[in-house]
């Protein structure tokens, strides 16, 4: 797949085993991109000598990078690189999210890679601050990899917005399920689409007791049927292969997902910043809280990410 050349890998420094890294080589194997395996460390103590000088400090701060490169470099010396070359980039910040933007928005980087934490008592994904962050905020797909394999024959899941009137989600769906499509083939994996939609609202049956809630929603299924039908014939995908049901996005997503058995959703995030966001929410967070299998988060054509301030 041509346009994922360039792959910048999260690496965590809390951990050993670098999944972000290997689904990086992983791809890379398939489509010959070049990787850039990317740590930012800080030490808050670090900053409080001040009995040193600012030479001192500096010398310091760059011994612990040597001292991180040279652990980097001999961790990616241990991994099946098959002919494939990482360049490492060790850095010195507290804000990791935006770090990782601005070597997006400088080196024109096609993807974002980055490992999820596994909570071991809950069994569930915890993600920080910095997932959140570079979901918002990152310009470009950010792929974010749980530990679900990724199998030949696999199924890839593709979360559209189906009967929306708004062209902002129609051309986010074209984005999405084009995407899809040719990740299916780097993959050699199937593709299926899944769409949800509200249910007959409580308060208009209460209110109104003429109101059909049968007819209502059987009309309102029929509509996304034909416009789910529609999309899918426009990508060439198999009408067998859509999945639509009644419900909350969160709940209908990870139904088809865990009964797939899906080793990667993709999904549209219009990245939500602000007091809006702390309001509202994003249905596409609510998502990927929820799911066990990789996520690809992309945004919509023309998106300007809040940390491009040039």
């Amino acid at each position: 797949m041509e346009k994922y050349q360039k792959i910048l890998a999260v690496v965590d420094p809390t951990t050993e085993d670098q999944k972000a890294l290997k689904r990086a080589i992983e791809l890379a194997q398939k489509t010959g991109a070049s990787i850039t395996a990317f740590l930012t460390i800080y030490d808050f103590s670090y900053e409080m000598t001040t009995m040193l000088s600012s030479d001192e400090r500096d010398a310091m701060r760059q011994s612990v990078i040597n001292d991180r490169k040279q652990w980097l470099n001999s961790l990616i010396a241990e991994l099946d690189l098959s002919g494939l070359s990482v360049d490492c980039q060790v850095v010195w910040h507290n804000r990791p999210f935006e770090q990782i933007i601005e070597q997006v928005l400088e080196n024109g980087y096609d993807i974002v890679i980055k490992g999820t934490h596994q909570h071991d008592k809950l069994k569930s994904v915890i993600f920080t601050p910095t997932d959140w962050h570079i979901l918002r905020k990152c310009p470009c797909p950010v792929l974010l990899v749980k530990e679900h394999l990724w199998p030949d024959n696999g199924n890839i899941l593709a979360a559209v917005n189906i009967g929306s009137e708004e062209d902002e989600h129609n051309s986010l769906n074209d984005k999405i399920t084009a995407e899809a499509k040719q990740l299916t083939k780097v993959m050699k994996a199937n593709l299926h689409l899944v769409n949800s939609f509200p249910g007959t609202p409580v308060n208009i049956a209460i209110e109104i007791p003429e109101f059909n809630a049968t007819d209502y929603n059987r009309a309102m299924l029929e509509h996304q049927q034909n416009a789910m039908l529609e999309h899918a014939k426009a990508f060439n995908i198999a009408p067998e292969n859509t999945h639509i049901k009644e419900g909350l996005p969160e709940d209908v997503i990870e139904s088809v997902a865990n009964a797939l058995d899906a080793e990667l959703v993709i999904l549209g995030t219009i990245g939500r910043t602000g007091l809006s966001a702390a309001l509202i929410g994003n249905t596409a967070e609510h998502v990927i809280d929820r799911l066990n299998c990789d996520v690809l988060a992309l945004k919509p054509d023309g998106y300007v990410s809040p940390l491009d301030v040039k």
